[in-house]
């Protein structure tokens, strides 16, 4: 009887054993081709820009020169991009943040008429291209006065971020049991005091989750940046990749490519440094959904 189940059970064996090492060799193909570019971008930044424009591109940079580096960061207007670029994605972030925790509080603890539509709303917003916006919000800074400044801008990611955001942290507040709350409230704490002693705490890795997606989509932008920085002097860094193109034959590849990755070096850091409570904050989002 032993016998007879052990030889059942091998071929089930031997059909997981290939199904897992099928998956897995199919896992790899695809990591091989999403981190080729990002290997050919640090590859290219490391030639010599003459040598980018032969008829067969070098696979590995056998003479590397930092001289592509050199060029940007002797550029005055990458520094200012750069700094444009981070006032334009913390305030966004800051404000999202800000604005989003509250939102999601009030969908999550509190019953209210019109919250199952506003629950709605949040979704069917993220819905709508950006591209159909862009006249209105145009027109809605230029009637503020904030065309070409940077509170303008974060505005606008403010509105592109929040209602992802608020969706996300909404269910970060849902896993908080009240009953942590209601047992505050009975030491003496208040309702605001016991929130922010007690949820707000335990919100940590869904703000950073939260935080470090509206940053990403802040600091990667770029239609909306050339659109609304069209002539105040100032641009963000993903718009100020487009001062090396001039035409096919004139456009400085080895910059493009410098400047793409001192542009990531940022967004990597930040990833450094936040990637366990980011993780953290990821499964218990999709645990508590």
């Amino acid at each position: 009887m032993t016998s007879l189940v052990l030889s059942a059970s091998r071929p089930r064996r031997r059909r997981r054993s290939t199904t897992r090492s099928v998956a897995s060799i199919v896992a790899i193909v695809l990591a091989l081709v999403w981190v080729f570019p990002i290997y050919w971008m640090v590859n290219a930044s490391l030639q010599d820009p003459n040598l980018l424009r032969i008829s067969e591109p070098r696979l590995f940079p056998v003479d590397p020169t930092l001289s592509s580096y050199a060029g940007v960061l002797a550029d005055a207007t990458f520094w200012s991009s750069l700094w444009t670029s981070a006032r334009v994605s913390l305030l966004a972030v800051a404000v999202s943040l800000l604005s989003a925790v509250l939102a999601a509080v009030a969908l999550s603890r509190f019953r209210f008429r019109g919250r199952a539509g506003m629950i709605v709303a949040v979704l069917v917003v993220q819905m709508i291209p950006a591209e159909a916006l862009f006249i209105s919000q145009y027109r809605m800074l230029d009637s503020w006065g904030l065309l070409n400044s940077v509170l303008g801008l974060s505005l606008l990611y403010v509105g592109t971020v929040l209602p992802f955001i608020t969706w996300m942290l909404k269910g970060f507040v849902d896993g908080v049991p009240i009953e942590l709350e209601e047992a505050a409230m009975v030491d003496g704490c208040g309702k605001v005091s016991a929130f922010f002693r007690v949820t707000l705490p335990l919100l940590g890795p869904g703000l950073v989750s939260t935080g470090v997606f509206g940053f990403l989509v802040a600091w990667n932008e770029y239609t909306l940046a050339l659109v609304m920085l069209s002539s105040g002097g100032s641009t963000t860094l993903p718009v100020w990749l487009q001062t090396f193109q001039q035409g096919m034959q004139g456009t400085d590849w080895g910059g493009v490519m410098a400047g793409s990755v001192l542009v990531a070096v940022p967004v990597i850091v930040l990833f450094v440094f936040v990637q366990r409570t980011m993780a953290r904050g990821m499964v218990a989002g999709a645990v508590k959904g």
